[in-house]
């Protein structure tokens, strides 16, 4: 198969067709292809429910601390016996391999994210499928790139298709998948990108219909639209609900981080899956994905939070009713960011809306005791959007998903309060959004700063120039003269045997003393090096490399590994290969 679509790709180049029109025809394909991929998890988490559901009633509150327990064995084992490579969470994995792969992502997760997600999620884990459909889409435009052997840009190019096509398959939402692509994979905007977006988009949520129907995610029905005094509740309420993505984000890096420092994947498995067991048995609706709760939520209703628990027959109370909400955001992260530490795969989309939903009906039951009435569908709709805007750090993604999802466009301004003020309020906590942080900490996140992004993209390794003639520290003053004779750089390293790196030595600095021939043997390298006051370790971001060069007016700065000498990377050659990466980045 795939000799034969290279085949045909190099028949399109042979009549003629340029580098754009070939990329347009991919993105077709990668649209169809990611449309499959999305009706594959779909149904494929679709019979794993059926067949939990077949095999007990969820009566037996027991069942609710095995089954996510035995999904995330299963996921664990498939990882590391089966596929035995590690499965990145979907999105921030895309956003590293654009940062600091070149766009290359590996073919195992062509399939591993589905099988895993799909295990995880129907077993009752308590995450999303977007994430992973995204890093399946991503997987099939980065390695159709590669297959077709395009450059840098194009597999790029494609990889941001293959997820905008993701996001529109699996939310049906083909707008916003094109503004997650812009907003959050962080595409270029040029009109280069945004068409085949557009088709790659157009293509998925075609598939998706095909298979699974036109009808909305989230059914919602308008019943009072905006209005204008209104204005403050809303500011309010994004701002609440940005403080509670703020709690979300900590919380999910706490927990994720103290699950990463558990050595044994089998103890985090064992120590997740049954504190995740006991979670939702406590709390049952934090069982699998939660859109059923979500659409409950929609039409105002709550009750389901109180069904097969122990404490049902307490929705009448108010101060009951408002306990359990807020207990149900408190433990939503903690169940979602256990599922991932415990060796699960999933996204984080769906518990995110989950989350803003159950923050929208808690809002208004609040405001309801201060004499107010709030309509709670429309704020359990607010609250997915505040809750998404705010969580992933996308409030144009956030309004348009929201509007789609549902149908909710009457609401469209309210959307855009809620989802703005979430974002402010959150950004002045949180500078970084859960997909990010990590490769932020890191120095590995690609932003829409296109100096910064262009930086990113060129390898440090690649720059390194060997031709310097090194010394060692005991040789004399004779021997430096003879290297000097044969060298054409002025500047020389001084090395220790094992390739420990002492300093350097500039031709001007020697000058005045090269030539009086009585300190040849009495003087020796180690007495006129010096060590430099700026050097770069090979893990430096290439950004910090730029930032040395700027304050320190070298034209050439030693590059060192664990205090070892690889070679020098020049200004200049900095500098050409940043114009040649900038000329192909921007290219239209």
């Amino acid at each position: 198969m795939f000799r034969s679509l290279q085949a045909w790709f190099l028949k399109l180049k042979k009549k003629g067709l340029n580098d754009k029109q070939r990329v347009l025809m991919l993105s077709v394909l990668i649209g169809l292809l990611v449309g499959f991929a999305a009706v594959i998890i779909k149904n494929l988490v679709h019979i794993i429910q059926q067949f939990v559901s077949n095999f007990a009633s969820y009566r037996h509150g027991t069942l609710y601390i095995i089954f996510p327990l035995i999904g995330l064995t299963i996921t664990v084992l498939f990882i590391k016996y089966v596929n035995r490579n590690p499965v990145r969470h979907g999105i921030p994995g895309v956003l590293f391999a654009i940062s600091k792969n070149k766009g290359q992502i590996k073919s195992h997760n062509l399939y591993s994210s589905i099988i895993s997600s799909a295990l995880t999620v129907g077993f009752g884990g308590s995450v999303g499928l977007e994430g992973p459909t995204v890093a399946t889409g991503a997987a099939i435009g980065s390695n159709i790139g590669r297959w077709m052997n395009l450059k840098e840009n194009q597999i790029t190019l494609l990889l941001g298709c293959a997820c905008a096509g993701a996001m529109s398959a699996i939310f049906k939402a083909p707008i916003a998948a094109v503004v997650f692509a812009l907003e959050v994979i962080m595409l270029d905007l040029t009109m280069s990108a945004i068409v085949p977006l557009l088709i790659s988009s157009a293509t998925a949520v075609l598939t998706s219909y095909f298979f699974m129907g036109q009808n909305f995610l989230y059914s919602f029905e308008v019943s009072t639209v905006f209005s204008f005094d209104q204005v403050g509740w809303y500011l309010g309420f994004g701002v609440f609900t940005g403080l509670v993505a703020v709690y979300f984000s900590l919380i999910y890096n706490i927990v994720t981080e103290r699950f990463d420092k558990i050595a044994n994947p089998f103890y985090r498995l064992l120590i997740g899956g049954s504190i995740l067991g006991l979670i939702i048995f406590l709390i049952p609706s934090l069982f699998g994905e939660g859109y059923e709760v979500i659409n409950s939520s929609l039409r105002g209703q709550y009750d389901y939070l109180f069904v097969n628990t122990f404490y049902a027959g307490l929705e009448n109370s108010l101060w009951a009713t408002l306990f359990l909400f807020l207990f149900v955001l408190l433990l939503k992260v903690v169940a979602t960011s256990i599922t991932f530490g415990a060796g699960g795969v999933g996204g984080i989309f769906a518990p995110s809306l989950f989350s803003g939903a159950i923050a929208g009906l808690f809002f208004t039951r609040v405001i309801d005791i201060m004499g107010k009435t709030l309509n709670p569908s429309n704020f359990a709709l607010l609250g997915m959007a505040g809750m998404i805007s705010a969580v992933i750090h996308a409030p144009l993604t956030a309004m348009f998903l929201i509007a789609e999802l549902t149908g909710g466009y009457h609401l469209f301004l309210p959307l855009m309060i809620v989802a703005t003020s979430s974002y402010a309020t959150a950004r002045i906590f949180v500078p970084n959004s859960v997909y990010t942080i990590q490769l932020a900490k890191r120095g590995e996140l690609r932003t829409h700063h296109k100096d910064k992004a262009v930086l990113m993209m060129l390898k440090l390794r690649d720059l390194i120039e060997t031709d310097f003639s090194s010394l060692k520290p005991n040789q004399t003053m004779g021997e430096l003269i003879e290297t000097i004779k044969f060298a054409h750089r002025n500047v020389f390293p001084v090395v220790e045997e094992d390739g420990t790196f002492r300093g350097i030595i500039k031709l001007d600095d020697i000058r005045h003393i090269m030539f009086d021939s009585e300190m040849y043997q009495s003087v020796h390298v180690r007495d006129v090096m010096f060590m430099p006051e700026y050097v770069i370790l090979v893990d430096d971001p290439v950004e910090e490399v730029a930032r040395k060069f700027q304050v320190s007016g070298r034209y050439n700065i030693a590059v060192l590994e664990h205090g070892k000498y690889l070679g020098f990377i020049s200004r200049a050659k900095l500098f050409s290969s940043y114009r040649s990466m900038l000329k192909d980045f921007s290219e239209d």
